[in-house]
């Protein structure tokens, strides 16, 4: 009796680790099984710590098992906390910078978006010179997009460097930021145009010829719901203005706007499952 009451209890045991593999084996099947990394870049005067409840939730739902820091100092030059396994599925890379708040270009924001386009491309270059990636995503909350999309317009045409394949934008103000006069132009509802333009915004305009296609794009972004038409910080004019300047050449483009007190700047990257869930269905779900 006492080994048949053994005999049981073995096979139970084997049947729950069976019935927790098969979950495990479905939550990450469940998503893309690709060596492309995501590049996270965060905003004005933030750090990597704004990144990381986005990158854990995407751990968590077993998208990946690698999150690593990319720490990038006022010189430019690249250090990683540590090495992306060889064979890493969907790893995340998240960008730390020194240079947080432009300090050089506290008066020329149109020159200082393009100046930190230059870490992110140093950032890119570091992880293709050690892994040799064919193509990468980018997620970018607030400056950071700007920081992105000035990448992409200086570099498009730079053929050493991977493919763009889905960047997504996290309350971008692309036209300015609330209190400047072109923040608050009118957008066309259908081409994203605005009505006015700041200097920052005229600079990408080449980006109508020539950012890179077969890439998707998702645009979030946040209203408040007090009348501001805004998150607090970036107008929803001033995100949706992203739509212009790369709509036309996307293999599609879409655009979330999220509403009420958790669509406020800040908490649109911090634990934020609408957030969450809307970078790792885009990104990553088959």
């Amino acid at each position: 009796m006492h080994k048949s009451l053994k005999l049981i209890f073995t096979l139970a045991a084997a049947l729950l680790g069976l019935g927790g593999l098969t979950t495990n084996v479905h939550a990450v099947t469940h998503y893309v099984q690709s060596p492309t990394p995501t590049i996270f870049v965060h905003g004005w005067g933030s750090s990597s710590r704004a990144e990381e409840k986005m990158a854990n939730a995407a751990r968590n739902a077993g998208v990946t098992r690698t999150i690593v820091r990319a720490n990038v100092d006022k010189n430019g030059k690249v250090s990683f906390n540590r090495t992306i396994p060889a064979h890493a599925i969907n790893p995340i890379v998240e960008v730390n910078l020194e240079d947080n708040k432009l300090a050089n270009y506290q008066n020329d924001y149109a020159s200082g978006y393009r100046h930190g386009g230059g870490y992110v491309k140093n950032v890119v270059v570091a992880l293709q010179k050690q892994y040799h990636y064919r193509q990468v995503n980018f997620v970018g909350h607030s400056m950071g997009n700007l920081e992105i999309i000035n990448y992409i317009n200086d570099n498009y045409n730079n053929r050493q460097l991977p493919q763009v394949a889905h960047p997504v934008a996290i309350a971008g103000h692309y036209n300015g930021l609330v209190g400047e006069v072109t923040a608050k132009a009118a957008v066309d509802s259908q081409t994203g145009r605005p009505s006015s333009m700041d200097k920052s915004y005229r600079n990408l305009l080449g980006l109508r010829q020539h950012f890179p296609q077969n890439t998707a794009v998702l645009n979030i972004y946040g209203n408040l719901d007090d009348g501001s038409n805004s998150d607090g910080d970036v107008p929803v004019t001033s995100a949706q203005s992203l739509k212009y300047l790369v709509g036309d050449r996307t293999k599609s483009y879409r655009e979330i706007e999220l509403h009420g007190k958790s669509a406020q700047h800040s908490r649109l990257h911090n634990n934020n499952h609408q957030v969450d869930q809307a970078l790792i269905k885009f990104l990553w779900e088959k």
